[in-house]
């Protein structure tokens, strides 16, 4: 495991949640700088990505005024504060790394990724 997600859990919807990520072990020099999700039976999809000085940030539309992605780069660690959850936000939670520049949305430019973490919102 090269980065390491945390905070999700069981949620009622219009709750609120935060999740975190940061690099594991030896892999301290990873910078986690995107979310992305997968509902069961569905592919991986964009939720949010942000540039490495956080100062610019992309959202998928779904999300779009109810989730914040943020940094702390003196922890190297990527949040996703998310908030007003819906049950069709029920997935696992991935965060992942790239190497280049910008806010990437396509997960095939992410070279390096998180284990995951569930997020269930109930009705």
């Amino acid at each position: 495991v090269q980065l390491q997600a945390s905070g999700g859990g069981l949620v009622q919807a219009g709750g609120s949640l935060r999740l975190s990520c940061a690099p594991s072990g030896r892999t301290v020099s990873i910078n986690p700088k995107g979310w992305f999700r997968q509902a069961p039976g569905k592919e991986r999809e964009f939720v949010a990505a942000i540039n490495w000085s956080g100062d610019v940030t992309s959202y998928a539309d779904s999300v779009k005024g109810r989730f914040t992605i943020s940094r702390d780069n003196a922890k190297n660690t990527v949040y996703l504060q998310m908030n007003s959850l819906k049950p069709e936000d029920t997935a696992v939670y991935y965060c992942a790394a790239h190497t280049g520049v910008g806010v990437p949305s396509a997960p095939s430019v992410y070279n390096y990724w998180g284990q995951g973490t569930l997020v269930t919102v109930s009705s």
